[in-house]
């Protein structure tokens, strides 16, 4: 349970559990078919820099910004990558309904929607600017191998996302509301100040962002 509201917790997730599901009998041919989707469906993360030169070697990174979404990931590149103190370091490759990337071994900005930069002068600083949609049964795929390749002692990650005006419950008009505007969530280990006030009730974060 939160301590106080607009803390980030994990919760027990139920997801994939279907007992009518689970109880209907799979056929040999059902098995081909599922087996090969899940294979389709795979999220392959590729890194063309490693320290130390070991594949195996986790990322040494103290800094982790992901922009989830077209309008964060265009905030990026306007604010934060419209410079040359970026370079691309890796690429997320992913295939489901709303989105196909490229399958070519090059890493390129035109061949993925979910790129990786690091900072010139500082390479512990990293960037994901993900604009493509990551469906549900691969937030958590998309989680581990990505932050599977990571040190996790000192980092710091900040998510960067957006949603509809019209989604945002207040008592207030939406009409009144000067747009965009920031609202922050926050977990209780992060214990420096936040640039802006938290996330209201009963508001939440979904998808990829709330994984």
């Amino acid at each position: 349970m939160a301590t106080f509201f607009g803390e980030v917790v994990v919760a027990p997730s139920r997801a994939g559990l279907d007992e009518e599901e689970e109880a209907r009998e799979e056929t040999p041919e059902d098995r081909e078919i599922r087996k090969e989707i899940e294979k389709k469906r795979e999220i392959d993360v590729l890194w063309t820099w490693r320290s130390g030169g070991c594949a195996e070697e986790p990322l040494v990174c103290s800094r982790f910004i992901v922009a989830i979404g077209r309008n964060a990931a265009a905030f990026l590149s306007s604010f934060i990558l419209d410079s040359v103190c970026w370079e691309v370091v890796g690429v997320v490759k992913l295939w489901n309904e709303w989105c196909r990337t490229s399958s070519t071994t090059n890493v390129l900005p035109t061949d993925s929607f979910c790129l990786f930069y690091r900072l010139i002068s500082d390479p512990t600083v990293l960037l994901c600017q993900c604009s493509c949609y990551v469906a549900e049964d691969q937030q958590f795929q998309w989680l581990e191998k990505v932050f599977g390749s990571m040190q996790k002692k000192g980092l710091q990650v900040t998510i960067l996302s957006t949603c509809p005006v019209a989604d945002y419950k207040t008592q207030e008009s939406t009409l009144t509301l000067v747009s965009p505007f920031l609202r922050a969530l926050k977990t209780k280990e992060f214990q420096e100040q936040v640039c802006c006030p938290l996330l209201e009730q009963p508001n939440i974060v979904r998808d990829l962002p709330a994984a």
